[in-house]
């Protein structure tokens, strides 16, 4: 722990996903009613990098962030108060299933009415769970808190959702195939034919999907350098395979390198290495 913490610790699991309980928190209209006068600042989800969901894994960004609690709430009773920052799209009054909530946040003591969380969120791609159910949620998600104060005896004393500046980019996880170079091995001089395929989450059928018309770098580094090089730039067809030609020069490995765009996340292909003689 850094120096400074006292070393009590908070552990909070919230999934957001997990039963009607959580919908009916998130979803309730009177969440918005009472401001309970906690403060959070230093939101940060990923880092502030866009998000990347295939169509199976459960991804778990981290989310750090400072709460300072209102008068006469301590840190050191963890019970009194809760914050949960998720993302959603629409309106922050009636968003429905369009909203991935918090995985687990653990907060340690700063002072008697600071705290610093850290933990994630958890974006679950199973459709039963309506996270990510259709290709239109890749795009920028919105960010907010779902901030509670307790009585001492439990009951709920506050309530709110806050929204928050900024948005958050959720994208389709792609994936290429490894770049396989015919002939092996070859003649100086002479042409190689690069293959492979291009790929991503379809989150409507829950599998992944040719992704067609997109531009793929393919790259190559001779045999003892430290770095690729761009040879050329290479369109995949309607089944999203990719395949060219180049001059055989040197001994060396080739790859296939995509760089992503606003609603698919970047991918890079395994090697494959070509001896020239």
């Amino acid at each position: 722990m850094n120096a400074g913490i006292r070393g009590r610790r908070r552990t909070v699991a919230v999934i957001a996903t997990a039963g009607a309980l959580a919908l009916s928190v998130l979803n309730a209209p009177a969440a918005q009613a009472t401001d309970t006068g906690i403060v959070v600042t230093d939101l940060v989800i990923n880092d502030n990098k866009p998000i990347v969901v295939g169509t199976s894994r459960v991804v778990e960004p981290p989310v750090s962030l400072y709460v300072t609690l209102p008068a006469g709430y301590s840190t050191a009773d963890p019970f009194r108060w809760d914050v949960s920052p998720f993302l959603y799209r629409g309106s922050l009054a009636n968003y429905g299933h369009n909203y991935v909530g918090l995985g687990s946040l653990t907060c340690y003591e700063l002072s008697s009415r600071k705290a610093r969380c850290e933990g994630h969120l958890r974006i679950d791609p199973d459709p039963t769970h309506y996270e990510v159910d259709s290709n239109s949620d890749a795009t920028k998600w919105k960010i907010a808190l779902h901030l509670m104060l307790f009585k001492a005896n439990g009951n709920l004393q506050a309530e709110e959702r806050e929204s928050r500046p900024g948005t958050v980019p959720l994208r389709r996880a792609a994936n290429l195939t490894v770049a396989d170079a015919t002939p092996e091995p070859v003649a100086k001089g002479k042409k190689i034919t690069v293959a492979g395929k291009l790929t991503r989450a379809n989150w409507t059928t829950h599998k992944n999907g040719p992704y067609a018309g997109a531009s793929v770098r393919l790259q190559f580094r001779a045999k003892g350098a430290s770095a690729f090089k761009t040879l050329k730039w290479v369109t995949t067809n309607s089944a999203g395979a990719l395949r060219t030609q180049v001059t055989a020069s040197t001994d060396g490995d080739f790859r296939w390198m995509f760089y992503g765009n606003a609603v698919t996340g970047t991918a890079t292909s395994g090697q494959d290495y070509i001896d020239v003689r």
